[in-house]
């Protein structure tokens, strides 16, 4: 069956757009009127359906709403129209192929994937965690690790670099790679005591609390930096304006 309107696919479960909806179906009465007339029938909200602002087309940005398939489908049915009945033979089909044994397989896999990807990441971080902890520190490191650490972009800021210049120029020199989200020094790196990786939480726009690593420089990592971009005719602007 053609595409009668889009499907948004990237959730738990596809949705279509009420105001899209609305316009498919002719409705003559306007979206902000209609809507909450058909929420009147007993749809809820975080469970049928979801608030958001559309994207503004020079005014101001409108209320519009994710709907859930079922949810879709009832309205259909209230319009008692043809076109009311042709969207509702549509939105059948979409949860026919939706609840398919392959579809659910396919779903399957996707967040198997998606969690291998996800333990990956977590044990290379913490692999580099336990390789930062391993080297007996001798005083003079302790005082080192003591002091502020350092952000990738500080370090950058030396040179005139941007963090992203800096990343690079380190993953060129095969001293880190990229995993998911975070830089990770090379094994034979991992143990000197050049970084610290610490995990922060934060407030996503979802409402929930989530965690994100980030990967800070000690000043002995400060120092081999330095030493390798020096070995490169790269010196810090301090250096070079002498």
């Amino acid at each position: 069956m053609n595409e009668l309107i889009k499907v948004d696919y990237s959730k738990e479960r596809p949705t279509i757009s009420g105001r899209e909806l609305h316009e498919a179906l002719e409705v003559k009465t306007a979206y902000k009127d209609w809507f909450p007339r058909m929420c009147e029938y007993g749809f809820v909200e975080g469970t049928d359906f979801s608030s958001f602002l559309s994207e503004s087309t020079g005014g101001r940005p409108a209320t519009d709403h994710q709907l859930t398939i079922p949810m879709a489908k009832e309205i259909c049915m209230l319009q008692r129209n043809k076109k009311g009945k042709q969207f509702r033979q549509y939105f059948i089909s979409i949860e026919e192929k939706w609840n398919s044994p392959e579809m659910i397989m396919k779903r399957a896999l996707e967040i198997a994937k998606e969690r291998v990807k996800q333990l990956e990441e977590t044990t290379a971080i913490q692999t580099q965690q336990i390789a930062e902890l391993q080297p007996k520190a001798s005083y003079y490191d302790l005082v080192l690790n003591c002091k502020d650490l350092l952000s990738i972009s500080s370090i950058a800021k030396d040179y005139g670099w941007s963090a992203n210049k800096m990343n690079t120029y380190l993953h060129d020199k095969r001293v880190q790679y990229k995993q998911g989200d975070i830089w990770l020094l090379y094994q034979n790196y991992a143990s000197k005591g050049y970084t610290s990786t610490k995990t922060h939480t934060y407030n996503g726009n979802d409402g929930k609390v989530h965690s994100k690593p980030h990967t800070y420089w000690t000043q002995s990592g400060r120092l081999f930096i330095y030493d390798l971009a020096k070995a490169d005719g790269i010196l810090p602007l301090i250096e070079q304006e002498i």
